[in-house]
C-alpha cells in the first residue's frame, strides 16, 4: 500500500502539495529557489520570534491553468499549519481563478483585481494587494518629497501586470495633492492587460494626465521613451530580466536628461538596469534596482500572514538583515 502511494505522488509531481508540518508561509512564483528570500527568511524569522515557522516555495509556469490556482488556494485554506502566502507573477492570475474562494478581499485587491498576500483566520481567508503599498514605501525611500512638484517630471512604467496597476494607484492617490507626475505613461505589448489598465484607472482620479501606448516591439517603447522630460522616472515593471531574459527596450533607447531608471527587478540577467548604466554618465542618471521593493513587499506580507504588529526601530533590524545578506552575495 506505501509503495502505491509513493508511485502515486510520484505521477503527481509538483501537483502533490504536502500537509505542512510547521507553521508555513509560502512563496507562489515562477522561480522561487533563486530567489534571496530562501536564505533571508530564517534570519528574519529568528529577529521576529518566529523562529517555528519556514518558507517553501510553489513555482507555477507563468499563466497557469485556473483549476491549479484553486488548488493551491484551496490547500493553504484547509491545512492548519499553512499560514499564507506572497504571491508575486501570478496576482492578477490567482484573483481572476479563486476570489469566490475568499471570505475578504480588501480594497485594493477588489479594485485592481489581484492578490499579493493570502492569509487566514479561524473565521476567514483574507486576500490583500500589497502592492499599492510596498511600491510606494520603495519609491519614498529615493524619490526625495515634492519631487514631481518641483521637476514636473513624467512616469514612464512599461509592462501592464499587476505591478504596474499597483504602482501607478499608488503615484494616483488623492492623498498626493499636487505632487504627482505631470504625465503617467503605460506601455504594453499585450493589448487585452492595456485595457485593463485603463479600465481601472478610469475608477480613479488624478490630476496627473494619463497616456497609453500599445508597444509590441521594444523599438516602439523606445520612441515613447525619447520624448520623456528631464528628470522623469523610467520603470521595468516587466518581469523581463528576471522570470524572462531581456529588456523591454533596446540599446537605442534613450533614458531622459536627469532621470531615474528603476528596476522592479533584483536578480536575474538585469539588462535594462545595465542600459541605464552605459547611460549614467551621459545622462546624469540615478539608477535603482527592485531590493528595497524586494524588502517592502515581503514584510508586508509577513505581517499580514502571521498578525504581526512591527514597530519601526524593528523593521529597520529587518532592512539591515537583509541588506547584510545581500551585499554579502
Amino acid at each position: 500500500m506505501q509503495s502505491y502511494l509513493y508511485h502515486f505522488i510520484c505521477i503527481l509531481g509538483m501537483h502533490a502539495l504536502q500537509p505542512a508540518e510547521q507553521p508555513t508561509i509560502y512563496f507562489i512564483g515562477v522561480t522561487t529557489g533563486k530567489s534571496s528570500i530562501m536564505h533571508i527568511y530564517p534570519l528574519w524569522a529568528a529577529c521576529l520570534g518566529l523562529d517555528s515557522t519556514r518558507i517553501k516555495g510553489i513555482d507555477l509556469p507563468i499563466h497557469a491553468q485556473p483549476n491549479r490556482y484553486r488548488e493551491i488556494v484551496t490547500f493553504i485554506k484547509e491545512d492548519t499549519l499553512s499560514k499564507g502566502a506572497l504571491v508575486t507573477t501570478h496576482k492578477i492570475d490567482l484573483y481572476a481563478s479563486c476570489k469566490d474562494m475568499f471570505e475578504y478581499l480588501d480594497p485594493y485587491a477588489a479594485m485592481l483585481g489581484e492578490i499579493s498576500s493570502i492569509s487566514k483566520n479561524e473565521i476567514e481567508l483574507a486576500g490583500h494587494a500589497k502592492d499599492p503599498i510596498s511600491s510606494g514605501l520603495a519609491m519614498e525611500d529615493f524619490v526625495e518629497p515634492d519631487y514631481w512638484k518641483q521637476t514636473g517630471a513624467e512616469v514612464l512604467v512599461l509592462g501592464a501586470g499587476g505591478s504596474s496597476v499597483a504602482f501607478t494607484s499608488y503615484l494616483m492617490q488623492e492623498k498626493h495633492f499636487e505632487n504627482v507626475p505631470s504625465r503617467i505613461i503605460v506601455c504594453n505589448r499585450s493589448l487585452p492587460r492595456l485595457e485593463e489598465i485603463i479600465r481601472i484607472h478610469e475608477t480613479m482620479k488624478t490630476s496627473s494626465k494619463l497616456t497609453y501606448h500599445f508597444t509590441p516591439t521594444p523599438e516602439e517603447v523606445d520612441v515613447v521613451m525619447n520624448s520623456l522630460k528631464p528628470y522623469s522616472l523610467v520603470v521595468n515593471a516587466t518581469g523581463l530580466g528576471k522570470d524572462r531574459p531581456g529588456s523591454p527596450i533596446t540599446d537605442k533607447a534613450l533614458f531622459p536628461m536627469h532621470g531615474i531608471a528603476w528596476d522592479f527587478n533584483y536578480r536575474g540577467d538585469l539588462l535594462f538596469l545595465k542600459q541605464a548604466e552605459s547611460q549614467s554618465k551621459a545622462q546624469q542618471l540615478r539608477i535603482e534596482d527592485g531590493w528595497v521593493y524586494f524588502i517592502h513587499g515581503w514584510t508586508q506580507v509577513i505581517f499580514e500572514v502571521f498578525h504581526l504588529m512591527v514597530p519601526h526601530q524593528k523593521f529597520n533590524e529587518l532592512v539591515k538583515i537583509a541588506t547584510d545578506f545581500y551585499e554579502h552575495l
